[in-house]
């Protein structure tokens, strides 16, 4: 993975999150020294966060700092004292439904807090910024599968918008500082330590407890579900593929560098269009029980398709996800029984 692996320091913003657990998990097997910062807001249960870090906390190789990345000070000594070579920044508000009832925490956290990382990453003048944006900036865009070259200016929630906003920052700075930036467009991720909002989590643990579940758009959604494991080694591996500015503003074919800039976007999926019923059905089968389904329009901000073209992560790294949904759902429920000492 990374080059001279021993030696690299890595700062992550977003550790006790489900994301950035498991990539601080796989640089530190990899040798890398990791210093994680976290707000462990309680947006969702701060247990589970708690149980992250301190599974990380085990590895003599990996500290944290708690506090909110809106606290400039704090984060520009955290990462004055790491002395970091790169910083991923991965901590956000995250949840689509939930930025329609807070949209004030979004601009808090995704702008204000994704400007103070920025700024420390010029001032240390890291070797790599590397930033999640989402596969919600693809917005109200129909052609499929997205690919990063098309444009993306059609965002339907505030969510979106603010992540849209982090990748014109990331490539504001890139060009005027010379600073290496990654954004990361990010496909419907799910696996063990996961979210307790989002889709499969929730759907288990109503199915286990005999809740119905919540089937929007009368179950005609497709997403590219992108199973974790494979998400965060895709972005371990484009660690050591900083973007270089292009000379004479030329950009090869297919590629999304900025013809101005040390700056790219790359989507993370499994390039592969799965129908929600047939994702609840996979859930079913793994609990070997049936799911109440209550059937419900489409939700305000929703998007019916997700659907990454990952052919320029392929080119970039020669690594593209491939786990298959069901084989990914049944490591989510062994994991969910497990924490949760369910007997199945």
């Amino acid at each position: 993975m990374a080059k001279g692996a021993s030696k690299m320091r890595v700062l992550i913003t977003g550790t006790a999150g489900f994301i950035g657990f498991h990539l601080a998990k796989l640089l530190l097997a990899e040798g890398i020294v990791v210093y994680g910062f976290d707000g462990m807001t309680d947006y969702y249960d701060v247990a589970l966060k708690k149980r992250r870090h301190q599974m990380l906390l085990q590895n003599p190789n990996f500290a944290a700092t708690e506090g909110m990345l809106e606290d400039r000070a704090l984060f520009e000594r955290v990462a004055d004292e790491f002395e970091p070579d790169v910083i991923i920044h991965l901590a956000a508000q995250a949840g689509v439904r939930y930025s329609l009832e807070n949209p004030r925490a979004y601009l808090d956290a995704n702008v204000i807090g994704t400007l103070n990382v920025m700024e420390a990453a010029r001032r240390l003048n890291v070797q790599h910024l590397l930033m999640a944006s989402t596969s919600s900036v693809y917005g109200a865009n129909t052609e499929m599968p997205f690919i990063e070259t098309e444009k993306a200016d059609t965002q339907l929630t505030i969510y979106a918008a603010t992540k849209k906003a982090n990748e014109s920052m990331g490539h504001a700075y890139a060009h005027l500082y010379d600073l290496p930036t990654t954004m990361f467009r990010f496909f419907t991720v799910y696996g063990p330590w996961g979210r307790p909002d989002l889709a499969l989590y929730k759907f288990v643990d109503a199915i286990l407890d005999g809740r119905p579940i919540d089937i929007y758009n009368n179950g005609d959604m497709y997403r590219d579900f992108t199973y974790v494991d494979d998400l965060v080694r895709a972005i371990g591996l484009l660690i050591d593929v900083a973007p270089v500015r292009p000379k004479d503003g030329v950009v090869p074919e297919g590629d999304s560098l900025s013809p101005v800039a040390p700056y790219r976007v790359v989507n993370i999926g499994n390039s592969d269009k799965v129908r929600l019923l047939d994702f609840i059905d996979a859930i079913e089968d793994c609990l070997g029980q049936k799911a109440e389904r209550n059937y419900m329009g489409m939700q305000t901000g929703d998007v019916p398709a997700t659907w990454a073209n990952a052919d320029l992560l392929k080119t970039l790294t020669g690594y593209q996800p491939q786990t298959d949904f069901r084989h990914g759902i049944a490591k989510f429920v062994d994991w969910y029984l497990d924490y949760h000492g369910v007997k199945k």
